[in-house]
């Protein structure tokens, strides 16, 4: 069993790295792909807020589909599809490729976040000990390298086709092949869940954990639509300096995400939450009153380190909290729903961001993500295992049944 279970933390560590890389191939090619497709600037805002409707949709829909095959399948044939549509979008020359291939990623991006968070949440039950962190980090780390190959891309003024192709030809095959060791956690079959599980997973007790979800993704949509613009026209730095915030916050991203299971596993996850919180505020008001742009850098630095820790955990807060209410059907259930707040932070943060800023200013527009986050200092105790507690010596032991593997997929 022991081996099992490492095989599939590493093949869906591997697949959390190959969504960061899909998706910051995408997102940090957005002028070249509205430069390929000729979209207006008027047109624009509609395609991209059309791909986290969508993935909204896809989350859903998601929930339905795992009550008769298992996560594991949804994510094997997903992730295909993601990378696929990334190469439709590369490859298109005609408007209506290009609706069609966002649509097909929007979609997929739904059913792979919400099935690759439940692989992580029956994981995480299955070890008996925080290890949700790592796979978010991996995740990051598939981020960093996207943008570093768009970046080359751009550097080489490459075809957004001959970017994409190698990247697709290989993480597609690699892809494949490890989905085969992915865990699906629960003791029986998802079409046996009973209807008392899936009851128990009502919207009252996840508000809190919905709340968070929401205000992370603003505090993170503001860091990556926001901060190059922020850090030039507003801080006054150069072209060239206005490129590095984003990075530094993707690094400080992976480094708390690396060492914050350890954390977790000793101070306990409300802390962990409530100290992320903190600092991301911190950052937040950093960045609103910095005199230069260098002090900016450190208040882009703290808020990577502070909201790292959020989404994590409050994946693995419902999971966790659904088991204890109705068992591995409501664990699923409830990150599906937890994920569509992903995308409602995401489809709020940037707008919010920049109308305070038009009829404000942007110093001032960044104060309202730091009022936001501190929010989850009022939710934390959401975050509380009971009875059960990860870390401080209270760690579960590790008798979860792994459940239904790759065999016979």
């Amino acid at each position: 069993m022991t081996d099992v279970l490492r095989r599939g933390r590493v093949s869906l560590a591997f697949g959390f790295l190959v969504q960061g890389v899909a998706f910051a191939l995408l997102v940090t090619r957005i002028p070249a792909i509205q430069d390929r497709y000729a979209v207006s600037d008027a047109l624009l805002p509609v395609f991209l807020a059309a791909v986290p409707i969508l993935a909204g949709i896809g989350s859903v829909t998601t929930e339905r589909l795992v009550r008769r095959v298992p996560p594991s399948r949804v994510l094997r044939w997903s992730q295909p599809v993601v990378l696929l549509a990334l190469l439709g979008v590369g490859a298109g020359e005609h408007m209506a490729v290009l609706a069609g291939a966002l649509a097909a990623f929007g979609l997929a991006v739904g059913a792979l976040d919400a099935s690759m968070n439940m692989l992580g949440v029956s994981l995480q039950r299955a070890y008996g000990r925080s290890i949700m962190l790592s796979f978010h980090a991996a995740y990051s780390l598939g981020g960093i390298a996207g943008a570093s190959l768009a970046w080359a891309g751009a550097h080489w003024e490459l075809a957004l086709w001959v970017s994409y192709l190698p990247v697709v030809s290989v993480l597609l095959p690699a892809a494949l092949a490890g989905s085969r060791w992915y865990v699906d956690g629960g003791d029986r079959p998802p079409a046996e869940t009973s209807k008392g599980e899936g009851a128990a997973v009502g919207l009252t007790w996840m508000v809190p954990l919905c709340l968070v979800m929401t205000v992370a993704y603003i505090g993170d949509s503001t860091v990556s639509n926001w901060s190059a613009k922020y850090l030039q026209d507003v801080l006054g730095g150069s072209e060239q300096l206005a490129t590095v915030p984003y990075n530094v916050y993707m690094v400080t991203t992976l480094l708390g995400r690396t060492i914050g299971d350890v954390g977790v596993r000793r101070f306990g996850a409300v802390a962990v939450v409530r100290a992320g919180a903190l600092v991301a505020a911190v950052g937040f008001a950093v960045v609103a009153g910095a005199p230069g742009a260098w002090v900016g850098m450190l208040g882009f630095t703290l808020l990577g380190l502070g909201l790292c820790v959020l989404v994590p955990q409050t994946f693995a807060a419902a999971g966790r909290r659904a088991d204890e209410r109705g068992g591995p059907g409501a664990s699923d259930a409830a990150v599906a729903r937890l994920n569509v707040f992903n995308y409602v932070g995401f489809l709020i943060g940037s707008p919010l961001v920049g109308a305070l800023g038009d009829v404000w200013s942007y110093r001032g527009a960044m104060l309202v993500p730091m009022v936001l986050v501190l929010v989850t200092l009022v939710c934390a105790r959401s975050f509380a295992p009971q009875p059960d507690r990860y870390g401080g010596g209270h760690e579960r032991p590790h008798t979860a049944d792994v459940g239904r593997g790759s065999n016979g997929l």
